[in-house]
């Protein structure tokens, strides 16, 4: 089965997001969180992913 975008579990500060986007990516999740916060529609997308990105099972 593949890899899917989930939120994060373990490394997350208010929903997991970000976590969840830097374990799909493999990447670290501050570079993430610099990125939304960087961008100009952060908020708007991060709540839509918030809202339909599941959180990860253990």
């Amino acid at each position: 089965m593949g890899r899917k975008l989930r939120r994060s579990r373990n490394d997350k500060v208010i929903f997991g997001v970000c976590g969840g986007i830097a374990q799909f990516f493999g990447i670290s999740s501050n570079l993430v969180r610099v990125l939304f916060f960087i961008l100009p529609s952060n908020v708007i997308i991060y709540m839509l992913l918030a809202l339909f990105l599941t959180e990860e099972m253990v």
